[in-house]
């Protein structure tokens, strides 16, 4: 297989991705639309390695996964005490904050 497959299908996941997440208003799709761009990047890692032969593309995608379960966790967790404040997950409802570190 040649690189250049494996890099544009990285890219076409990561342009997904972040289209999703500055498109979506619902937190849960923003979630999986940061999953998407870290796929792109975990195969980015994996074809470089592929390319020049070593090992370390594949460690650091191997951080990548557990970098993605620990944001899953926290994430939802946040979603989840978002959902029970609010009844909505809709992230357009949320207050700004302000720049005055006073909260109101």
């Amino acid at each position: 297989m040649h690189p250049l497959i494996g890099y544009l299908i990285a890219v076409g996941l990561f342009a997904i991705g972040l289209y999703g997440v500055l498109t979506r208003r619902n937190a849960v799709m923003q979630l999986a639309a940061a999953e998407l761009m870290l796929g792109g990047v975990h195969l980015v890692l994996v074809t470089t390695d592929l390319v020049q032969g070593s090992l370390t593309g594949q460690s650091f995608a191997l951080f990548i996964v557990v970098i993605a379960a620990a944001e899953v966790g926290v994430g939802l967790a946040l979603i989840l005490n978002l959902w029970r404040e609010r009844a909505s997950i809709d992230t357009d409802d949320l207050p700004e904050e302000s720049s005055g570190g006073e909260r109101p």
